[in-house]
């Protein structure tokens, strides 16, 4: 699953903005891919003009199916809405206790609440106060450039204006003493970039179901 925030670029009329694709892999300790991880480029000094603001915000949907979250990862701009609706023949009572954004939706089935506002940066936990083996992320993020990488660790973004960017790499079992992030300057050439982990993953908090970062 790959996701990239694209951000209008204000221009005269005589400025050329000079893109290139930015290719990331995302690799274990041990060098081996690391698959369903979320990348993020933040522009940080484009060569031509300001940095670019964040993609524009985007509604999105988590679904509940087979007492499961549908995506289990989902990465949206700021300011984006997600509706959570539950096509599962139970019910559910889905919550977050995260900084970046704590709301519970009371008991339900079938038609969902009205969407919710995700206005603050970061990584929101979700669960069901019903159903303890149900577990999700939403990655609300300020980088006009978004995605997560696919089963050979890779994450690209094409036409990405030069400049300088923060890229930044999370995953759910990340297990890091401080965050993982690098500084690159992005040329006219196609630039291909290592986000390499320093320790092994945290064992997975739920045994016995398929995550969308196990490929």
């Amino acid at each position: 699953m790959r996701a990239v925030g694209l951000t209008a670029l204000a221009l005269c009329a005589s400025t050329q903005i000079i893109a290139a694709g930015l290719v990331i892999h995302a690799v274990r300790q041990d060098g081996s891919p690391l698959p369903g991880a979320v990348v993020t480029a933040e522009s940080l000094s484009p060569t031509l003009g300001p940095a670019l603001a964040p993609a524009a915000p985007m509604k999105a949907i988590m679904d509940q199916l087979n007492l499961a979250f549908v995506p289990d990862v989902l990465v949206v701009p700021v300011h984006s809405s997600v509706q959570f609706p539950n096509s599962d023949a139970i019910g559910h009572q889905v919550y977050s206790f995260s900084s970046a954004r704590k709301f519970q939706l009371p008991l339900y089935r079938g038609k969902p609440y009205p969407p919710v506002q995700f206005d603050e940066p970061g990584v929101v936990t979700l669960g069901c106060n019903i159903h303890d083996n149900m577990i999700a992320y939403i990655v609300v993020t300020t980088a006009p450039f978004f995605g997560r990488t696919d089963a050979r660790g890779e994450w690209s973004a094409p036409n990405v204006p030069n400049g300088q960017y923060r890229l930044r790499l999370w995953h759910p079992l990340l297990n890091e003493s401080q965050e993982v992030e690098r500084l690159v300057q992005v040329t006219a050439e196609r630039d291909v970039v290592e986000l390499k982990l320093t320790k092994h993953l945290r064992p997975a908090p739920l045994k016995g179901r398929p995550n969308s970062w196990d490929y």
